[in-house]
């Protein structure tokens, strides 16, 4: 059996995670990709304790960057912020672009170290 670098192992990861959030809300790209995923952890060479616990990791980063209009945890923001739609799309979208990424960016590097 053929096993990948964790680099990309994690880079598959977060990919297929921000690709199922691209279709549907954060909590079904966090279901949908852990249950793609866990069957590969082997595989990817992803199946250490250190290993799982960054993928959940990365999982968890690509459900949560760019949140919009068809995930629940973007209306909650704007309405306790007293936001206009509009705004929320500004703001909410835009952290949580740059809080996916930075995310993704100390994953990579714990999967350096670990």
């Amino acid at each position: 059996m053929q096993h990948v670098s964790r680099s990309s192992a994690q880079q598959i990861v977060e990919e297929i995670g921000a690709l199922v959030k691209r279709t549907a809300t954060s909590t079904v790209a966090i279901t949908t990709t852990a249950g793609i995923v866990a069957p590969l952890l082997d595989v990817l060479g992803l199946a250490s304790p250190v290993h799982a616990a960054l993928t959940v990791m990365a999982i968890g980063a690509g459900a949560m960057t760019v949140s919009h209009a068809n995930d629940s945890y973007f209306w909650v923001v704007p309405n306790f912020g007293e936001m206009t739609p509009e705004q929320g799309y500004k703001t909410q979208t835009m952290l949580t672009l740059v809080l996916g990424v930075a995310a993704m960016a100390e994953i990579f590097l714990l999967s350096l170290v670990f």
